[in-house]
């Protein structure tokens, strides 16, 4: 590809390329990073911080990036959501989201690349301290002379270490036989037991039991405390009512706890399943009041005594809140006849059914022409109906007279109850009690409306005494109700749907209900419904491109449509009708014509049925596609002289041959303000762009750090293009050649603040100075003089104190692949940067090496205290870790407040710093090449030309 100077030099062109060299970088709070055995990259990070991956990826078309998680490192199974962004962020890690995760690559072309990473949640809770006895023991004093069990549990990840101490003294089981220390079997978590053998009067004690993943991540150490004495003791409750509460809606209910044993004295919780405890609850130390109870709070509510001793103690109480509701009734003809009337002589049973919680404390009692029944030979009450529904009374009438024919109530209620009792009258008569008719009214078998408009569905009981309701539900077995439920109850036989869709087209079937009426064979009825609805055209919108004076065809293809017998087609251009002989509404609708300068435009095919109009809509065009910028993640910049920088702008031209030829390309270059920073034709100069092939333009004399906008269109000879944009942003974690860290960009490369010390390094350029800041400290400008350039500076002023300490830490560097020079273990590297300590209250700047291990170890590498001038001054020296490691810069303040320092383009490169004329010790000057970031951004860049 060729190499473009100026913004006017040169056009190059290549093929468009699969998505390749897929990497993960990260940027989050790392603990660390590295490799394992199967070259694969573990990111350690500690729960609660910020996991920030990055998956770096070049192809064009722009390749779509997706990252999706593994349960763990032995299975293959994606969760359920993915991530499409280049960057995946999550804010508080928790310890469940560890795991693999991919990012994959796909543009369509060639084979996607995949690359993945293995993330390491780091954590560690307080550990659990609980004390037990042996089972056999429970006959004598809990604890006197007795063996006693110290276990504690504990999550954490690295596997934690256990350190068990007796007051403050260390316990150590080859110096004591009286002690046991081992790993128990089949426990969740970690777990350690200290066992005490035949307990000792030195044995009753305070136990403490610290747990440590050894300060991995920063992880402080946790630890649990127990204090053993004679009086040791596990909790005991009872609770201050029966394990079934019974109560009405609106009632106060109060539940105590009461700890009859345990020491130390156990604390009481109070929970609910299912669910939580509701809101209006409170709870007094060992009671739960329950103010004006409704149905929704019943349930089973738990109280649990815990002292760290023994099992915990656990009661449970079962909240009933009565309710009832929607009593009916049933008519039930001699069965053994198959009878559906009332018959003298005959056997005739009354049941009676409400729904109630609780259900079996339901009272119903049964009276005839207002007086209560009883039990008789020709009467006979079933509490409980065997062969009904569970909780149904009936009222059994044997062998029917005259005197039966009376009008029968049935009330159902709670004794001692003031929930409002329900009642109902059958009145039994020749003339009362006949079997229904179902019918559909005439015309109403088949009913049609619009889609979106009302539909009303009617199936009437026509005769029978009494009329039960009608129940409504959907001949096919798999489809539902519109309202979601397999069955709709209707007391008038109308079914009202509003918003009809096409989906509730369909068969419907009507049906008496067995309630509240004679319980005999149902009655049935089907209604049809049809959704008419305005045709379905494809396609909808096309966007149709073609060469000036050539023929074009638009077909709009009717794929459905309810009527289907279409009864009109037109076609319009621009809104304006298109004159024309009726098209045949059988055949597909068409239309052709020369494509001309005059005639581009928006066209319209409006198709209709008695139902509604469709539309299809050709946008035709001989303007030319957009082009489409060619993607990679690292932008393509270059740092030239001056301060200044180029862009290398690459795209491809979408379908070149669709329409006239392309001869040129205007670019427009705007500026963060959108002035206008300068306007360009390309002339292609005869050469045709090819689908598919790249064309690159360098686009110069662009200024560090601003940001531009890049518009770019396609000429053809008749028309050009619409404009598409992207922004040019600087970068330092972006550029490609010179590797400095300027702290131009918000995200300072990778740098971070130490959250353990006093105050912070801040970002500043001389635009963002306090005004009101220290005259006689501090740069004017950065490193190279500019004044919109960025450096890292401390503050001294108040509220700092002398002593206060900044610290800045560089991103986690790894040294694990990269082998040092032959016979040697360990890699050198460079590190330079550029120092201002101007004052007369100037601290002390340190600069630390800080390697990763078991633990973190920091030394100082480089030091420099007090006054040392008004310039931007050089350090540079040599370091070989012996494992990852970062680069701590910290500033101590000075005795006062004239004592501000500042920092700028650090460098950290492989390889021994290279001598120049000046010493190079601490302070001097010398030249930097920052040729690596490793880990944080392979081969990410840079600010300024040195």
């Amino acid at each position: 590809m060729a190499t473009c100077l100026s913004l006017h030099a040169c056009v190059s062109m290549r093929s468009l390329t699969a998505p390749a060299n897929a990497q993960i970088v990260h940027s989050g709070a790392a603990c660390n990073v590295k490799d394992d055995n199967i070259s694969e990259r573990i990111y350690t990070i500690k729960e609660g911080d910020t996991l920030v991956l990055q998956c770096i990826v070049k192809g064009h078309p722009r390749p779509q990036v997706r990252w999706t998680k593994t349960a763990g490192s032995a299975s293959d199974k994606f969760q359920e959501t993915s991530i499409y962004n280049e960057t995946l962020r999550i804010e508080g890690i928790q310890r469940v989201q560890g795991g693999r995760y991919y990012c994959k690559a796909d543009n369509g072309v060639g084979v996607a690349a995949i690359k993945s990473i293995r993330v390491d949640v780091q954590y560690l809770d307080t550990p659990v301290l609980t004390v037990h006895q042996t089972i056999s023991d429970v006959r004598g004093s809990y604890y006197q002379e007795k063996t006693v069990f110290l276990r504690c549990t504990v999550n954490s990840n690295p596997p934690a270490r256990f350190i068990w101490k007796r007051g403050n003294i260390l316990i150590e089981q080859s110096k004591d036989n009286g002690v046991d220390i081992y790993e128990p079997l089949y426990t969740q978590g970690e777990t350690k037991v200290l066992k005490l053998k035949n307990l000792r009067p030195k044995d009753f004690a305070d136990y403490t039991c610290q747990v440590s993943v050894r300060n991995v991540c920063n992880i402080e150490d946790k630890s649990a405390t127990f204090r053993l004495t004679n009086a040791t003791t596990p909790p005991m409750i009872r609770l201050s009512v029966n394990d079934t509460v019974v109560v009405d809606p609106g009632q106060d209910v109060l539940l105590t706890c009461e700890v009859t044993a345990g020491f130390p004295l156990p604390s009481v919780t109070w929970s609910r399943y299912p669910g939580p405890l509701p809101l209006s609850a409170q709870v007094r130390g060992p009671t739960l009041i329950l103010r004006a109870v409704t149905p929704a709070d019943a349930g089973f509510y738990n109280c649990t005594a815990v002292n760290n001793v023994g099992n915990p103690a656990r009661k449970n109480v079962n909240l009933v809140v009565r309710t009832m509701s929607n009593l009916t009734f049933q008519i039930t003809p001699d069965s053994n006849k198959d009878s559906e009337t009332i018959q003298m002589g005959r056997d005739l049973k009354l049941s009676c059914h409400v729904d109630a919680t609780p259900q079996d404390k339901v009272n119903y009692t049964w009276y005839k022409n207002g007086g209560p029944v009883f039990n008789s030979d020709s009467l006979i009450l079933l509490r409980s109906d065997p062969d009904m529904a569970p909780g149904t009374s009936s009222l059994e009438i044997v062998d029917m007279k005259f005197r039966d024919l009376a009008t029968y109530s049935c009330v159902a209620n709670f004794p001692g109850s003031r929930v409002p009792e329900l009642r109902v009258d059958v009145n039994i008569s020749q003339n009362s009690v006949s079997p229904p008719v179902l019918s559909v009214p005439s015309g109403g078998q088949l009913v049609s409306v619009r889609e979106g408009g009302n539909a009303e569905l009617v199936c009437l009981v026509v005769d029978g005494k009494p009329r039960p309701p009608i129940l409504w539900s959907r001949t096919e077995k798999d489809l539902l109700m519109p309202g979601g439920k397999t069955m709709v109850e209707t007391p008038d036989g109308r079914l009202r749907l509003k918003n009809v869709s096409r989906d509730m087209m369909g068969l419907y079937r009507c049906q008496t209900a067995p309630y509240n009426g004679l319980n005999i064979k149902r009655r049935e009825a089907q209604v049809q419904l049809n959704v008419q609805y305005a045709p379905i055209l494809d396609p909808v919108f096309q966007d149709v491109r073609s060469r000036n004076y050539q023929m074009v065809t638009l077909r709009c293809t009717v794929l459905r449509s309810n009527p289907p017998r279409l009864i009109d087609i037109r076609w319009f251009r621009n809104g304006d009708l298109i004159r024309m002989p009726m098209p045949d509404l059988k055949e597909t609708p068409e239309l052709k014509f020369k494509l001309e300068p005059t005639n581009n435009g928006s066209y319209e095919c409006r198709v209709s049925n008695s139902a509604g109009i469709s539309t299809c809509t050709f946008n035709v065009s001989a303007q030319p596609y957009n082009a489409e910028f060619y993607f990679d993640t690292p932008n393509p910049v270059r740092i030239l002289k001056g301060n200044n920088y180029s862009y290398n702008l690459q795209w491809t031209q979408k379908d070149p041959e669709a329409t006239d030829r392309i001869i040129g390309y205007w670019i427009i270059v705007l500026s963060a303000l959108r002035h206008t920073v300068t306007q360009t034709h390309i002339d292609l100069k005869g050469k045709e762009p090819e689908k598919g092939v790249l064309i690159s333009h360098t686009i110069s004399d662009l200024r560090i750090p601003l940001s531009y906008e890049i518009r770019l269109a396609p000429i053809t000879t008749y028309s050009s293009g619409d404009y598409i944009s992207r922004i040019i942003q600087y970068s330092e974690r972006e550029l490609i050649y010179y590797h400095v860290c300027g702290f131009e960009d918000e995200r300072i490369c990778g740098f971070s603040q130490d959250r353990s010390d006093v105050f912070d390094w801040t970002r500043q350029n001389h635009l963002t100075q306090n005004p009101k800041r220290s005259p006689n400290t501090g740069p004017e400008t950065d490193r190279s003089g500019t004044k919109e350039g960025y450096y890292m500076y401390i503050e001294a002023s108040r509220p700092r104190v002398q002593g206060d300490k900044a610290r800045l830490l560089s991103p986690l560097f790894n040294v694990t692949s990269v082998r040092g020079p032959k016979g040697s273990g360990r890699v050198p590297y460079c590190v330079s940067f550029y120092y201002h300590m101007k004052g007369k209250h100037i601290g002390t700047l340190n600069v630390l090496l800080r390697v990763r291990s078991i633990a973190s170890v920091d030394s100082v590498v480089w030091t420099k205290f007090g006054n040392q001038g008004p310039d931007w001054k050089k350090a540079y020296f040599d370091i070989s870790p012996s494992g990852p490691f970062q680069i701590v810069f910290e500033g101590i303040r000075g005795q006062s407040f004239e004592g501000d320092i500042a920092i700028d383009d650090v460098s950290i490169t492989i390889g021994k710093c290279k001598q120049e004329n000046t010493v190079a010790s601490a302070g001097k000057t010398g030249k930097i090449d920052f040729s690596m970031w490793r880990d944080v951004n392979t081969q990410r860049n840079t600010k300024k030309q040195m």
